[in-house]
């Protein structure tokens, strides 16, 4: 019986040890290139042209910097960025909180329909140019409203939202009926404060997908003023990688270039890298509040 014991202590401490490896060895994977990109944006053209891969700046410089924030453009992308991603999170939750909210009742009409379209929804589109062309139906080519109105819904977190309401008890959505309170104030009071857990994952999620969304703005958007971060981000490589090939003897255009590209995106992606694990430790405590429900 001590031998296995013994024998089953071994195994796990065994099985402890390679899963910490695999852990330092994935976090090796993940972390050593993105600080190589970092450390290169810091570094000046003579250290970028020598290549090899960079661990510390062997000349520490800001001129990549400098050049990306000389650009008035980016300051106007950044706020577009922002602007989108706040108003598109928020409109998007709401909405979708909406129509969970009424297809959780299995009082309504055609319930079974809707979920059904819906689902339909979730694996088959329109596709690019039919899309296209609603949007331009629409009027939402060149305005800010394209980031905001196709994206209002996604039926995937409509099922998410849906069965979290069903779990909500039934009395007492009955009481506040009583009381006097409508499907409004139902909603607004009762079903949104004890859905937050699973508001906070949609939010979190689709706050990401705005803020690296380009494709919306390179398919729908030719005004620079409406381009995010993302979008310059696009335009600053395709426009570099343009010098480069028409400058090919050139190294000092060619470093220069790659250190912008380098700053460019450490710039577009920090906000998103702080933010996230903020949003994060308050979308794991309203888990755990939201776990404990009678």
């Amino acid at each position: 019986m001590n031998l296995k014991a013994a024998k089953g202590d071994l195994d796990s401490k065994i099985f402890d040890t390679i899963n910490i490896i695999l852990l330092v060895v994935f976090t090796i994977i993940i972390v050593v290139p993105l600080w190589n990109v970092v450390v290169s944006s810091f570094s000046s053209g003579r250290a970028l042209a020598e290549g090899g891969f960079i661990f510390w700046p062997k000349e520490l410089s800001l001129e990549n910097y400098q050049a990306v924030f000389r650009d008035t453009g980016i300051w106007q992308a950044f706020f577009i960025s922002v602007a989108k991603t706040v108003i598109g999170v928020i409109t998007h939750v709401f909405f979708c909180a909406m129509v969970g909210y009424g297809l959780s009742k299995k009082y309504v009409r055609g319930r079974k329909f809707y979920v059904a379209m819906g689902v339909i929804t979730m694996f088959f589109s329109g596709g690019m140019i039919p899309t296209y062309l609603l949007i331009k139906s629409l009027g939402l080519l060149n305005t800010f409203w394209v980031y905001i109105i196709p994206a209002l819904l996604s039926f995937y977190d409509v099922i998410i939202l849906m069965n979290f309401f069903r779990n909500v008890p039934d009395s007492l959505e009955e009481s506040a009926k009583i009381d006097g309170g409508g499907d409004w104030r139902v909603f607004l009071s009762i079903f949104i404060p004890l859905s937050m857990p699973a508001m906070a994952t949609i939010a979190l999620f689709n706050g990401v997908g705005q803020w690296n969304d380009f494709m919306t703005t390179k398919l729908y958007i030719t005004d620079q003023s409406l381009y995010p971060l993302q979008m310059m981000l696009y335009e600053i490589i395709v426009q570099s990688q343009t010098q480069s090939m028409q400058n090919i003897g050139s190294v000092a255009i060619q470093t220069t270039t790659k250190g912008v590209q380098l700053a460019t995106i450490v710039v577009t992606t920090l906000p998103i890298v702080v933010m996230y694990p903020i949003l994060q430790r308050y979308f794991i405590s309203g888990m755990m509040l939201g776990a404990v429900k009678e």
